[in-house]
């Protein structure tokens, strides 16, 4: 392939692209398809969605994080043996992913996102897509189509309902989960228990990364 100095300087303009990171980590992925998997994982800044029970809060604002860009991210990533990398939040869709899915991908990582899909957008090149929608903020449709893995969080009962209306909305083909919100297992499992019995195609996530009490 014949050198071009444009190829040079775009990748160079691509490295520098900054993103505010909560937190970036190695650990064991511990929901959903990839449960047990070693995977490093991102946690982008921002987020308005306003989950009442979420457990990283601290990831709303999105201008108190440091900035990083998108070379050492890889290049902290590329430390660990794993070769997955999950980009997660805070909404991760609320910034252009697009250059640091690209270097990933260079790098030789599955790309993992997890994501309400609530942005105007879905930027990112994506080995996996974890669709996990929220009844506070409704989701943009054009997540639909890229959905590989459909996760709802189950705060009552009720949100078992709600999450079988995105069954003709995503593809058929898609893993489907239903994860008891934590300070409710013992009331949400016995019911989500019933619910898989009755309806196999679904599948129960629970978060097995705070019961080995890792990241």
């Amino acid at each position: 392939m014949k050198f071009n100095p444009k190829d040079i300087k775009s990748v160079a303009k691509r490295d520098v692209f900054e993103y505010p990171v909560m937190e970036s980590f190695y650990t064991i992925q511990g929901e959903g398809k990839f449960q047990g998997h070693a995977a490093y994982f991102i946690r982008l800044g921002g987020c308005d969605v306003g989950c009442h029970w979420c457990d990283v809060k601290e990831s709303w604002p999105v201008d108190t994080h440091p900035k990083k860009n998108v070379a050492s991210l890889v290049q902290e990533a590329l430390n660990f043996p794993g070769r997955i990398v999950v980009i997660t939040g805070g909404e991760p869709l609320m910034h252009d992913l697009g250059p640091l899915t690209e270097a990933f991908k260079e790098a030789g990582f599955n790309t993992h996102i997890e994501t309400s899909g609530v942005c105007e957008f879905v930027t990112g090149t994506w080995d996996w897509v974890c669709f996990s929608p929220k009844k506070f903020k409704e989701a943009n449709p054009q997540i639909f189509k890229q959905v590989d893995e459909l996760k709802i969080v189950i705060f009552h009962k009720s949100d078992i309902a709600w999450a079988q209306e995105y069954l003709p909305k995503i593809s058929e083909n898609a893993a489907l989960y239903v994860q008891p919100e934590w300070s409710k297992q013992a009331e949400m499992n016995p019911i989500l228990v019933e619910f898989v019995k009755s309806n196999p195609d679904w599948k129960i996530s629970i978060q097995t990364h705070k019961f080995l009490q890792i990241p």
